[in-house]
């Protein structure tokens, strides 16, 4: 069973991970091969690739801010809910997204796989000014 006070920095130290723009950063929040699916789509599996995933947020929205909403612990696997703001960079149309990564942890806190969510539609809404 892993501490949920343990959890719950490591969810701290993952958002100020994403807020320090790094993709690299945010990378080695992961296992190795750990890897996220986000809204069902294709996967990114291995550290590289989670790497490139973040660094896509980054260039589609340049000025991310994450906050983190709440942390939830069951055993070895974790709800971290957030919200990001910035701006659309083709567009610069603001951003007030809503969702959350369902985590599976190893012993060491890293993450093994990890399923995110957010209501795309909604980002489309957002990005083109409706």
């Amino acid at each position: 069973m892993i501490d949920a006070s343990a959890v719950a920095k490591m969810a701290a130290d993952y958002t100020a991970a994403w807020n320090s723009k790094s993709a690299e950063a945010v990378a080695s929040f992961y296992a190795e091969d750990g890897g996220i699916i986000i809204n069902n789509g294709d996967p990114w599996s291995g550290r590289s690739r989670v790497q490139e995933m973040a660094a896509g947020f980054y260039a589609d929205v340049p000025d991310l801010t994450l906050t983190c909403d709440d942390v939830r612990c069951a055993g070895t696997h974790v709800i971290f809910v957030w919200t990001f703001t910035g701006h659309d960079a083709t567009s610069g149309n603001p951003l007030n997204i809503r969702g959350w990564e369902e985590w599976e942890l190893g012993d060491d806190l890293k993450v093994k796989a990890s399923l995110g969510w957010f209501d795309a539609e909604d980002y489309g809404r957002q990005a083109e000014g409706k």
